[in-house]
């Protein structure tokens, strides 16, 4: 049996606690390296000698000091051990790095400062118990870092150390999430997109693995059912053709008339819904399209078939799209506005890196409540727009709208002033457009 998630490394809890861990240790040894590189304990140069002087000269007589001083300018002539007269002594105001070892080891009693330059020499004085002065020259010295304080300077590391290591720790356990949320954003079914990596911790794993899974069952259901219509619908096109010349030998004109209308409907039908299914699955190239000339196109088109159909934009607007796709799902939105109003218009805006194209009309408009329902497949108008069987299947918005979501857009419907309705799709412009002048 597998321990549980906290006690494994490779899981999140396991991480959590060994990033607990390191940073307790970082954290020890930050101020382990302060103390030993910041202790008090004076180098074994001319700082200790003086010190240790000074130990002497306070211990001893007033009397017998000049003869001790004379002694140590003796036996270390690299010092330069003097006793200074009062008053005579220039203290900085600045302190030398050495004099913080030096003022621990001589404790309250004893006043070590930095004297004035003596040439080139800096020198280093230390005031006895009762006000005597000697003086030295003293070089190096230990450094404390940063502003001469160690429990700062062992604060401040410990800070970054740990900083440093959360954000590793937070990046690392979050970045996986975050893919998570893309791969969700970028969902679809033409294995297109590349499947969620599996890496991270093993609950992270476990998660990409089930959903690169679940993906897989989606897109292989989605195959199953658009290829079990398309086999029924080849299947019924058969009947339905001999049901046509059947009808044709029917003598009644009524009958044989509203019979080629029912099979021209179950005809029509069928492939509306394979259309339907076939733009799930379908992804068409990206290529350079003049959006204006399409949308021109279209009302061309509509215009030759009998219908007031107008083109209000820019003469040209070139951007990258899905051309075939952008055609028909103009073709579905100015087909709905034909049926329903006496006149329409193609509008074409182009605002920064938006292109927004409108097919207004003015029939008598979809209620507020049933807007965003009519953009569902298979849902037609309200009572202000009652559709018969001649009219569709309420599959053209649906189309339409999956068309621009493929394109990166949306789609949606407004009201027209004073009455109609204005169906909007908004495009990104993939490219910069270019507009006539």
């Amino acid at each position: 049996m597998k321990p549980p998630g906290f006690f494994r490394l490779n899981g999140i809890g396991g991480q959590i606690a060994a990033l607990v861990l390191a940073s307790t240790v970082a954290l020890h040894l930050v101020v382990t390296a302060a103390f030993l590189i910041n202790r008090p304990d004076p180098p074994p140069d001319g700082a200790r000698r003086l010190t240790d002087a000074a130990l002497l000269l306070g211990a001893a007589e007033p009397g017998e000091r000049p003869r001790l001083v004379a002694d140590l300018a003796r036996a270390f002539p690299r010092l330069g051990i003097e006793m200074l007269a009062p008053g005579t002594a220039t203290v900085e105001a600045s302190d030398s790095p050495h004099l913080y070892g030096m003022r621990h080891h001589l404790g309250p009693r004893f006043k070590a400062m930095q004297l004035a330059p003596d040439g080139d020499t800096r020198r280093v004085g230390i005031e006895l118990p009762d006000g005597t002065m000697i003086a030295a020259r003293v070089e190096g010295g230990p450094r404390p870092l940063f502003w001469g304080a160690p429990w700062l300077t062992a604060l401040m590391t410990a800070f970054i150390c740990v900083t440093v290591l959360g954000l590793w720790a937070a990046r690392a356990l979050t970045r996986p999430l975050s893919s998570f949320a893309k791969a969700a954003e970028d969902f679809s079914l033409d294995r297109a997109a590349e499947p969620l990596p599996e890496r991270g911790p093993e609950e992270i794993r476990a998660v990409a693995r089930a959903l690169n899974r679940m993906h897989e069952r989606i897109a292989r259901l989605m195959s199953d059912r658009t290829r079990m219509l398309a086999a029924i619908s080849h299947d019924l096109r058969t009947p339905i053709t001999r049901l046509r010349l059947r009808a044709e030998f029917i003598e009644d004109e009524g009958n044989r008339r509203r019979m080629l209308i029912d099979l021209d409907q179950m005809r029509s039908m069928l492939e509306s819904v394979l259309s339907l299914l076939r733009d799930d699955r379908r992804i068409e190239a990206v290529t350079l399209v003049d959006i204006a000339s399409t949308l021109q196109l279209v009302a061309d088109q509509f215009g030759d078939m009998g219908h007031v159909v107008h083109y209000d934009g820019p003469a040209s607007a070139t951007a990258a799209a899905r051309p075939d796709d952008l055609h028909r799902g103009i073709t579905n939105l100015v087909e709905n506005a034909v049926r329903f109003g006496a006149e329409v218009t193609i509008r074409l805006d182009v605002s920064g890196s938006t292109f927004v194209i409108g097919v207004e009309d003015d029939g008598p408009g979809i209620s507020d409540a049933r807007k965003q329902e009519m953009l569902e497949p298979f849902v037609r108008g309200d009572d202000a727009r009652t559709m018969d069987e001649s009219t569709g299947f309420g599959l053209g918005l649906s189309i339409a709208r999956a068309i621009a979501i493929a394109h990166g857009g949306e789609l949606s419907l407004h009201d027209r002033k004073p009455h109609g309705l204005i169906v909007r799709m908004q495009l990104p412009v993939w490219q910069a457009p270019r507009l006539a002048a």
